[in-house]
């Protein structure tokens, strides 16, 4: 076991290395000329970005300064989220650029438009044997010599290294050539002129070089906005889903019920007290007959989080707001937690059940808490119920579904997978649970995953927007 953990931290740390390696090459190697500031200023962004990252992470579990938290929190996790997209948008890059260099290599090799005084201009680059004789009356100059072609001439040929190419430079001379009649800038008139490269035409290191910057540029651009509009979208609180979900059960006096479910809310250095005015506010305005809280309300203890998590005090509902625990309270202190929202006027349901007028609600604790005894059972909170009732189960991870079908509940309420929160992340999100969002049954039970109010790690969402969902229970015998 301690070899197979040793091979994956390897893999791991194999992959990071090398993925930050690339994202130095294509950011600041590639677009440089040569060993200079830009390039250690830009291996000291990266590696300091890991550092606040990982500080970020182990001071949130270890329990560190709160304030020193807070002052890593930010920078670090957003340093996680921006080192992702910049990696897929220069992955993507990769197509781009072969294409934009055999662009720029045809408008070089285009032919040029007539020159002044009616001569033709003739490309850089094309050899004495292929140039048109003059028509001027002076002959053809005489060299002493063949004409040396300095610089790679391969457009597809590795780059030069850290010197500044040679093509990039100007031809060095060591004296006027000798020639049997007068230079070509005094001899007579119509004498054609110099050759010159055509108008908008890069030499072959320029040409690597502008490819470079532009792909690095726009995929600079593309990170950052994506992470800022991921973050603004967060920070500006979720938005309502609203889903009607058919109980067979459900008498008809309770058609139309409507329950309000949050998750995730995740209270911590990031997100504060703000932030959860918001999500009690937004929760208060769709009047709901119940508030379900399902798990993962904070990262971090009461001590520190106690004052952000005052506004869930203010919460309104006919027939109040119970809670249960996620994970991430096990990682919190869950018993204090637990104490602490029951204070604030939520009803914890820790593998228990109450009888509302017209179904059971019940809740069991996280499967996280077996490693404390404090894991699921479901025996203790559904075991004697009436199946008679229909049933609404509050269960923080979508995995406790087959348990809930095994006791024949109706209606299972989740969250948890965060929709994946950082696209592609819910490629991996999906694969680990059953139902990543949204409604689906399975064989006689019912479960709703919500794609949670808040976020962990980066307060970023890309591709799968926070929201609190209210739930309207439907009667069949309406």
């Amino acid at each position: 076991m301690v070899v197979v953990f040793a091979l994956v931290a390897l893999a791991v740390v194999s992959v990071l290395v090398t993925s930050n390696w690339y994202l130095w090459r294509r950011l600041f190697r590639d677009t440089t000329r040569g060993p200079g500031t830009a390039r250690r200023v830009g291996g000291a962004v990266i590696a300091g970005g890991w550092v606040l990252a990982v500080g970020a992470l182990v001071a949130e579990r270890a329990g560190a300064p709160f304030g020193l938290q807070q002052i890593l929190a930010w920078p670090g996790f957003l340093w996680l989220a921006l080192s992702m997209y910049l990696l897929l948008a220069l992955l993507a890059g990769e197509v781009v650029r072969p294409l934009l260099r055999r662009f720029l290599e045809r408008r070089a090799g285009a032919p040029a438009s007539a020159g002044p005084a009616g001569q033709e201009r003739i490309p850089a680059g094309t050899a004495p044997s292929e140039r048109p004789e003059p028509t001027g009356t002076a002959g053809p100059a005489r060299t002493d010599g063949p004409t040396d072609t300095v610089g790679p001439t391969d457009p597809d040929g590795p780059t030069t290294g850290d010197r500044p190419a040679a093509s990039d430079e100007p031809a060095a001379t060591e004296g006027p050539a000798a020639t049997d009649g007068p230079a070509a800038t005094d001899g007579p008139a119509g004498a054609p002129p110099p050759a010159e490269a055509p108008a908008g035409s890069l030499a072959l290191p320029s040409r690597r070089l502008f490819v470079s910057r532009v792909v690095a540029g726009a995929a600079a651009a593309a990170a950052v906005g994506t992470v800022g509009h991921g973050t603004y979208g967060v920070l500006n609180g979720p938005s309502v889903k609203r889903v009607t979900v058919p109980l067979a059960k459900l008498p008809r006096a309770a058609h139309g019920y409507r329950i309000a479910v949050v998750s995730d809310i995740h209270l911590g250095p990031v997100l504060g007290r703000g932030f959860a005015q918001k999500v009690v506010d937004t929760i208060n305005s769709t009047q709901p007959d119940l508030i379900a809280v399902v798990g993962d309300l904070v990262d971090g203890s009461v001590k520190d989080l106690g004052p952000a998590a005052a506004p869930l005090a203010g919460l309104k509902a006919r027939d109040g707001a119970y809670f249960v625990t996620g994970n991430h309270e096990y990682f919190s202190g869950a018993e204090q937690w637990v104490a602490e929202v029951r204070r604030l006027g939520l009803l914890p349901l820790e593998n228990a059940r109450t009888e509302l007028r017209h179904f059971d609600l019940a809740g069991v604790n996280d499967v996280a808490g077996e490693d404390e005894g404090q894991g699921p059972d479901y025996a203790k909170a559904l075991g004697d119920r009436d199946r008679a009732r229909a049933c609404v189960l509050l269960a923080h991870q979508p995995v406790q579904i087959h348990d809930a079908v095994d006791h024949g509940v109706d209606l299972q309420l989740s969250g948890h997978t965060h929709g994946g929160q950082l696209w592609p992340g819910n490629l991996v999100a999906g694969a680990a649970n059953p139902t990543l969002a949204g409604l689906e049954r399975y064989g006689d039970t019912q479960l709703y995953v919500s794609r949670g109010a808040g976020a962990w790690g980066p307060p970023t969402r890309v591709g799968a927007e926070s929201d609190i969902t209210v739930i309207e229970l439907a009667s069949r015998q309406a």
